[in-house]
């Protein structure tokens, strides 16, 4: 059979309307016992998620759990970007058992997921397993979750894609919704996003624009 390449895009990359992005219980309590991931990484990679999400207009659902009582309030890096966003508590460590959550998922509506959180091992595996198999497309993004150990996070991630999970990065998250940067409407905030949080990416984006007032979208 003869092969014809075509620039339509992959089914399986991800587009702004096509999932809900869950942030699962990036709040002070879980940070403290988070090892498999440094807090500054953490906080940083969750910022880009909820500011890809703002940028993009991506249905986002927050949720933490027992924010007054036990883990704190969530980080600002998620919570400042999307401000009218409002935070679902539950006590259930799989927020896929929580009635309020599953109402929100079912309004929303959308056949993908990607999940991000603390920690992985428990309040991301338990709602990524049972959205597989409840037949929703799944992503999680890695570095984006901590747990207790990285023996944990990395067992977690194992037992995740294995079940059919499909994982990706913080930053690959936000350059596949951008995609091709001649999307001059969201270019600057991806960009701005990428200088911000995005480490020596980001490094890069502001050496270039102001040494040389560089643009990869011409």
């Amino acid at each position: 059979m003869s092969l014809h390449a075509t620039t339509t895009p992959g089914k399986q990359l991800l587009t702004p309307t096509d999932h809900t992005l869950i942030l699962i219980d990036f709040q002070s309590q879980m940070a403290f016992a988070t090892h498999s991931i440094d807090a500054v990484s953490l906080r940083n990679n969750a910022g880009i998620l909820a500011a890809a999400a703002a940028s993009f207009k991506v249905s986002t659902i927050l949720t933490t759990v027992a924010e007054k009582s036990f883990s704190g309030p969530m980080f600002d890096e998620v919570t400042a970007p999307l401000p009218g966003e409002k935070l679902i508590d539950r006590t259930s460590m799989n927020c896929w058992e929580d009635a309020n959550v599953v109402a929100r998922i079912n309004e929303i509506g959308k056949p993908r997921v990607v999940l991000a959180g603390l920690w992985t091992s428990v309040c991301i595996v338990g709602p990524v397993l049972t959205a597989l198999e409840q037949g929703y497309e799944v992503y999680v993004v890695t570095d984006a979750c901590g747990d207790v150990s990285a023996e944990a996070h990395e067992r977690a991630v194992t037992r995740m894609v294995q079940a059919g999970a499909r994982p990706m990065t913080a930053l690959q998250y936000l350059l596949e919704l951008q995609r091709d940067w001649a999307r001059a409407e969201t270019y600057g905030t991806t960009t701005g996003i990428a200088a911000k949080l995005g480490g020596a990416y980001g490094l890069g984006i502001i050496y270039a624009k102001s040494m040389f007032n560089a643009s990869e979208g011409h």
